[in-house]
């Protein structure tokens, strides 16, 4: 039995079609729509198929346009927008059914020596990530077991997630809290030497807990969820290498929610401090009716 990383891996390696088209597994699970990291990271893998190995992607923007539907593949059409001497652009629509369900534009660039240098340190000097538990141990000590959707999801999830910050579970702990998170992740095993499936494995990562940020003034992030919530779009920054079965923190925040919609902002550190990649995301957020509230098997 293949484990979550290795699983990540196959999810990620598309099956080319044709010239620019790919193909991608979606896992049935019972999920109420695909998982949009998992979208978001097979697009980045189509667009990094039809590009010179030697031109790492440097960002991306993103919509998900509609929800994908487990268990049903998805088709990746992606157009050469851009060959320069410098920088290419990919366009990637992602089509499930016949009907467009997310599409993204990549820019891939050369690495350039001899530019300007500068980074802002982190906010703060957080733990290392030895010290702090596991996501599922910390619910399974506050719950005493994990109710049995959790209990899958964390046979199955790809990275080991760590909360800075204990989680919070009462009224009296959401009090005052700032719109503020903060998670230590990598993968729970190698995920080969190929650096287009680390970048495509930290973008689906990306969407895992960044909308937790505007939770956390409002309800336990693990607790029952009195909101229906969605990624609406995805931006990312890409500067400098990494490798994403090894230990990097995301810092998040959201500096505004209103109308519906929350924004959030991560970015994510090796355990060194160094930035390595800058995220901007906002997500739909639609109260469900009191009778409607439902247990959050997941962070999204």
């Amino acid at each position: 039995m293949t484990n979550p990383a290795e699983r990540l891996v196959d999810l990620l390696d598309l099956e080319q079609i044709e010239v620019n088209i790919f193909r991608g597994a979606s896992p049935q699970e019972s999920l109420q729509r695909v998982f949009g990291g998992q979208v978001a990271g097979q697009a980045l893998v189509a667009a990094g198929r039809t590009t010179e190995s030697d031109r790492p992607v440097h960002s991306l923007h993103a919509y998900f346009l509609r929800p994908g539907i487990p268990g049903v593949p998805i088709v990746y059409q992606v157009e050469r927008v851009r060959d320069g001497r410098s920088f290419t652009t990919r366009r990637v629509t992602a089509v499930q059914q016949g009907k467009t369900i997310f599409n993204l534009t990549a820019s891939f660039h050369h690495p350039e020596e001899g530019s300007i240098e500068h980074q802002l340190p982190p906010r703060l000097d957080f733990p290392h990530p030895d010290s702090l538990p596991k996501v599922a141990d910390e619910i399974r000590e506050h719950l005493g077991a994990l109710p049995e959707a959790l209990e899958r999801m964390a046979r199955r999830q790809p990275f080991d997630i760590r909360y800075v910050d204990r989680l919070r579970w009462t009224p009296d702990e959401l009090k005052d809290a700032d719109p503020r998170s903060a998670v230590w992740m990598r993968a729970v095993g190698p995920l080969g030497d190929d650096p287009l499936v680390h970048t495509c494995a930290l973008t689906y990562a990306s969407d895992m807990t960044l909308l937790d940020a505007v939770r956390i003034p409002v309800e336990p992030l693990w607790g029952m969820r009195g909101f229906d919530m969605a990624s609406l779009d995805h931006a990312m920054w890409f500067h400098r290498p990494f490798r994403a079965d090894e230990w990097f923190l995301y810092d998040q925040e959201s500096p505004i929610a209103h109308g519906g919609r929350g924004l959030a902002r991560g970015r994510i550190y090796d355990l060194e401090g160094r930035l390595l990649v800058s995220v901007v995301q906002e997500g739909l957020f639609r109260p469900y009716p009191a009778e409607k509230a439902r247990p959050a098997v997941s962070p999204q």
